[in-house]
């Protein structure tokens, strides 16, 4: 990285299997401990309209009723987290969609079972992570801190 910081909030779900895995507290540690800074969270129940406009983009595709079924199967951890470059910094904690080629490590690699049960959603863009938090939390909802230890896990340049 070359120094810069980039404060940047973006969007995790522990979805349903996390949750019924009881992952949720490893979930938060992984990325308490990278750094990231915890904004908002709400356990909820997704019903179908907000998971048809979450996975909007994939409306056409044949996967998209299994989505929304899965994702409405049970409740999930909504999150909102706060950090330098924090968008990218997710991405790579939870490795890749599919468990079975994500590094070890990382949460789906550790965590996941298979492409559908991979335990965690994370925005991939900026762009994404502003629409997602949108649809999941109002801005009164999403609280900004300081942390006096974060001068040592992010410093400012």
């Amino acid at each position: 990285m070359d120094g810069v910081v980039r404060l940047q909030r973006t969007f995790v779900m522990v979805k349903p299997d996390g949750v019924q895995r009881g992952l949720v507290g490893a979930i938060i540690s992984r990325l308490e401990a990278k750094g990231l800074r915890l904004a908002g969270a709400k356990f909820i129940l997704i019903d179908r309209a907000l998971a048809e406009r979450h996975y909007g983009e994939h409306r056409a595709k044949p996967f998209f009723e299994g989505l929304v079924s899965f994702i409405t199967s049970g409740p999930v951890l909504a999150m909102v987290w706060e950090g330098d470059d924090a968008v990218a910094q997710v991405r790579r904690l939870m490795g890749g969609t599919d468990p079975k080629q994500a590094a070890p490590g990382t949460i789906r690699g550790d965590f996941g079972l298979d492409i559908q049960f991979n335990v965690v959603h994370g925005s991939d863009a900026p762009e994404t992570a502003e629409r997602e938090i949108g649809l999941f939390f109002r801005p009164d909802e999403i609280v900004t801190y300081e942390k006096a230890m974060e001068a040592w896990v992010s410093p400012r340049h």
